[in-house]
């Protein structure tokens, strides 16, 4: 018992002080929190959602019905407010859309699409969903679901380590990929068995899409760089760690072209906008400091103080290349929660 204490007492020793330092450290960035105006807006977005749910607990968008990327987005928004099965005004939304995913794995391979089909997006996000939801509860029967859906994922990788729209070895993508990459993350954090060499070789591939001379990521090795591409390699690369060092920290203090440079100054960029900005808040957020206060400001405003959001809560826009209003408000929810710290893939 008293090399017990003793050894507690040195231990305190070690760890107190350095615990202060993070303390002192994490005073000096300003934090960010959601704003009443801005917790308001997300309130009557999420009741809007809950209109647009479909009876079997999935949701539909334009052409895409009872597509399961679509209700995992929408899953997704709801989660990021703390919404849970059996906890929060909207869990039993979310315990309907987790139902309606877990019913439409297919039972040969894994295949998380449903009756009406789709491709390896839709599998990812309805991978991460489930994963997030499992990880945060004890709903055991999740497991085996989740578990198959990773080993899927993990079969599927192409030999360059990336992955593309079926679910075999057929090519390669960065954004298909990133959604992957996610998936097996989130799937990971719950306990699931992710091989290292898996990592590894996604991570190789994502790498090689960047294009140093612009400070952005490119679709493939060699094309052209974009914002939405360039939020997801930097999202996915703080997440797994692969930005843990002063890498990007030396670059913009040398002035070289850079990822979070890149993404501050196309943040109005129209291709893919809700798509960019759902990695590009986690990018920011994981960079933090004055970064992450200037991007969830210009955030609030895009969404909420400029008028953006409809009458009726929901966020839809003809202008730029987008699904419909259930993908664009449920992003537009997930992007505005992060200061809330409720989904675990996202938190640092």
């Amino acid at each position: 018992m008293r090399r017990l204490i003793v050894s507690l007492v040195l231990t305190s020793l070690v760890l107190v002080p350095a615990v202060r330092a993070q303390e002192k450290d994490k005073d000096k960035e300003k934090k960010v929190e959601m704003d009443d105006a801005t917790k308001k807006a997300t309130a009557k977005a999420l009741a809007w959602l809950k209109d647009r749910q479909n009876p079997d607990g999935s949701f539909s968008d334009g052409a895409y019905a009872h597509n399961t990327a679509i209700t995992a987005y929408a899953m997704l928004a709801f989660m990021s407010q703390g919404h849970l099965p059996n906890q929060g005004q909207y869990g039993p939304e979310v315990s309907k859309a987790a139902r309606y995913l877990v019913a439409s794995q297919r039972e040969l391979d894994g295949y998380l699409v449903g009756a009406r089909g789709g491709n390896m997006y839709c599998h990812a996000m309805a991978t991460l969903a489930l994963a997030e939801l499992y990880g945060q509860g004890s709903d055991d029967t999740l497991k085996p679901v989740v578990k198959k859906a990773v080993d899927l994922i993990v079969r599927s990788q192409a030999t360059n380590g990336g992955w593309r729209y079926e679910p075999h070895p057929t090519g390669a993508d960065i954004s298909v990929t990133i959604m992957q990459v996610m998936a097996l993350r989130a799937g990971k954090n719950a306990g699931m068995h992710v091989p290292d060499t898996t990592m590894k070789k996604a991570l190789a591939y994502i790498n090689s899409c960047y294009r140093p001379q612009q400070g952005g990521f490119a679709y493939m090795p060699g094309s052209t760089p974009g914002f939405a591409r360039t939020a997801a390699g930097v999202c996915v690369l703080y997440l797994t760690g692969e930005y843990n060092d002063d890498r990007l920290k030396k670059m913009r203090e040398e002035k070289k072209p850079n990822p979070v440079d890149y993404l501050h100054r196309n943040f109005d960029s129209p291709i893919h906008f809700y798509y960019g900005h759902y990695y590009a808040a986690h990018a920011m957020h994981q960079v933090g400091g004055k970064d992450w206060e200037d991007w969830y400001g210009r955030l609030v405003k895009y969404f909420v103080t400029s008028g953006s959001q409809h009458a009726d809560g929901s966020w839809s826009t003809t202008n730029r290349r987008e699904v419909g209003p259930v993908y664009q408000t449920s992003i537009a929810v997930i992007v505005l929660s992060v200061p809330a710290h409720y989904l675990p893939i996202f938190q640092r």
